[in-house]
């Protein structure tokens, strides 16, 4: 069975079953906000909802983990995580899920990350496509991120009175199979998931300016561009961009010492280039000293850096750094200025 549907009436039936199988996360409002929680009520459970104030990547690289425990007399080190639980993201975006298939590549690159790997070997992923645009702040299908492109266990598409589920690993199957509310899918049920993804066609349009080839050799062409220190005059350095970006992946890592100052405790810690002290190194010389060259460092590592090591666009179009911004700093419209200055430079340019 690739297919299968199941009726939106049988959908909090089919959540209580998910919560006997593993710890359940799903997106839940608050106040007029969103944010990905335990399900504990499945009636809390928000399948339209603009992308979480946090991205799932709390539960797969947790803000601030434990790494191990340490003694100096005598000398003894301890795993500070024995195991993971199972547990199951529900309800995830497809932006997000690129995320989540950006972060693979970076923790699988040696040397492998063996706590994001456990981690990610006991998540299950149901994704959800959305069919209208979360608001005006995302850029998801110039990232060619609006639509499924893998990465899921199952996806769930809204066809009306039900949602057709498309079945992408064993991990998804021996979620629906034996269930008896989930039928497999019908000619007609494909049949209306064509139409619904040829009307969604009408309403997603793309948001940069130029094609994503495009927007690369931009890159390549304007590292000393006015944009930059247009975007470093606004910025405000609050870090909220990269704490809520779900392809960001630096962390430092301490050591906290107890009274004794004979055991302690190593955990790791999110960090971000976004923090004045980041690119600090021994004798105070600062690499990026200005707001100006932080932003552009961050921008480099969505449309450049990583293209260049991994093949991969490191921005997903979630368009959280944009909703987050105190500058109101706009993802959209830098790369747009970025474009336009480099058309610019192209067409005074004679040959």
């Amino acid at each position: 069975m690739k297919y299968a549907v199941i009726k939106k009436d049988d959908l909090t039936k089919w959540l209580e079953h998910l919560k006997k199988k593993a710890k359940l996360y799903a997106p839940k409002k608050k106040e007029n906000l969103f944010v990905f929680r335990p399900v504990k009520d499945v009636n809390d459970v928000c399948l339209e909802y603009i992308p979480t104030i946090l991205p799932p990547k709390k539960y797969y690289f947790p803000q601030k983990e434990k790494l191990l425990r340490f003694s100096i007399q005598p000398f003894k080190t301890a795993k500070a995580i024995s195991e993971f639980e199972e547990f199951i993201l529900f309800a995830v975006h497809t932006c997000d899920i690129a995320g989540i298939q950006c972060m693979d590549v970076v923790f699988r690159d040696g040397p492998e990350d063996p706590n994001y790997l456990n981690r990610k070997e006991k998540m299950t992923i149901i994704g959800i496509e959305c069919l209208k645009y979360c608001d005006d702040k995302a850029n998801c299908t110039s990232m060619a991120n609006h639509v499924p492109r893998g990465g899921y266990d199952l996806m769930m598409v809204d066809i009306g009175e039900r949602y057709i589920l498309h079945i992408n690993s064993e991990k998804g199957e021996r979620l629906v199979k034996g269930v008896a509310y989930i039928k497999e899918a019908s000619e007609k049920d494909i049949a209306h998931l064509e139409r619904v993804r040829e009307e969604k066609k009408k309403i997603f349009k793309e948001e940069l300016k130029a094609p994503l080839r495009e927007v690369y050799e931009a890159f390549d062409e304007n590292f000393h561009s006015k944009v930059w220190e247009d975007v470093g005059n606004r910025c405000v350095a609050c870090g909220n961009c990269t704490a809520v970006c779900p392809t960001c992946y630096c962390f430092d890592v301490l050591d906290d010492m107890d009274l004794s100052l004979n055991e302690g405790l190593r955990y790791r810690i999110w960090n971000s280039c976004q923090m004045d002290d980041f690119a600090k190194v021994s004798g105070g010389e600062d690499f990026r000293k200005g707001r100006d060259l932080r932003q552009r460092h961050r921008y480099y590592r969505k449309f450049k850096y990583p293209v260049d090591k991994f093949n991969r666009y490191f921005c997903t179009g979630c368009g959280r750094c944009t909703r987050t911004c105190m500058a109101g700093i706009s993802l959209i419209e830098t790369v747009n200025s970025l474009l336009k200055e480099n058309a610019a430079k192209e067409n005074s340019i004679v040959p």
